[in-house]
């Protein structure tokens, strides 16, 4: 149960920093994201994981 609790705290403070990235979407991701836009939470937090890495 304490490792569990750890990961948890551990992902939501990188997911933080991750989102404290400010990142400009290029005309590119703004096409994608019209013509096939993400398809739920975990699809748009994964495409924002990628920008902010730039993968």
């Amino acid at each position: 149960m304490r490792k569990s609790i750890l990961v948890l705290l551990a992902f939501s403070v990188s997911c933080v920093t991750l989102t404290a990235c400010e990142h400009h979407r290029t005309f590119g991701e703004k096409v994608r994201d019209t013509v096939d836009p993400p398809k739920g939470p975990v699809e748009r937090a994964g495409r924002s994981v990628d920008r902010a890495l730039g993968n």
